[in-house]
């Protein structure tokens, strides 16, 4: 179906929700991988998987497209992708059926996707401050907002040494408010950060900058 929604947000920041409807070959057709990218490809064994991943990079052409000329994408030594040749800064997301990708032209970013899912209520402890369990007060729909967000902030951010917990926050915020105030902690990278999140596709998707 290739892009089903596009999000503008601002003038250098644009993400799309990409609704998989196509095979692997047709996703195959749409893009020239790298060696290293095919020989990820192949690692990967489960057949919707690879097609999600191949969708990931699909959208991500799309956005890239509308400005530069695509040359695939590399992984850096914690697995955050770049984009070859560019100094644009991209963010991938895929889930059942879905494909999500980011493009901002000046500043790192993150984004996630999720479906609703009750997991969110049992790993509550591990992933939320008692502040923001407190505030999510076993709402479904909240632990949503709070898990999306910090998948995109965690995938900002792009290395493994932070906890959901312990690094990265996120302020009360109103139902339906759509925008959020995030917080890396660290002992030695303290930042505050913006969060788009929108109810639409599979349930969630976050989109941090």
């Amino acid at each position: 179906m290739s892009v089903y929604q596009t999000h503008r947000l601002g003038a250098d920041c644009t993400a799309v929700l990409w609704k998989i409807e196509e095979s692997e070959d047709e996703l195959r057709a749409l893009l020239t991988l790298t060696m290293p990218e095919q020989l990820e490809l192949v690692q990967i064994t489960h057949p919707a998987q690879r097609v999600e991943w191949l969708a990931c990079r699909a959208a991500v052409r799309a956005l890239v497209q509308a400005h530069w000329t695509y040359a695939g994408l590399y992984k850096d030594e914690y697995g955050k992708p770049h984009l070859i040749g560019l100094a644009a800064h991209v963010s991938i997301s895929h889930t059942s059926g879905w494909a999500a990708a980011v493009l901002h032209h000046t500043k790192t970013v993150g984004i996630d996707i999720e479906p609703f899912r009750e997991q969110f209520i049992r790993v509550v402890p591990r992933v939320l401050s008692d502040a923001e369990i407190s505030h999510a007060n076993g709402d479904l729909h909240r632990l949503a907002v709070y898990w999306c967000a910090k998948e995109a902030l965690y995938k900002l951010y792009g290395k493994r040494q932070l906890t959901f917990r312990e690094h990265l926050h996120i302020d009360p915020f109103a139902d339906g408010a759509g925008l959020l105030t995030g917080h890396v902690r660290l002992p030695d990278d303290v930042r505050a950060l913006t969060i788009h999140y929108f109810e639409t596709g599979p349930g969630m998707l976050a989109v941090a900058f």
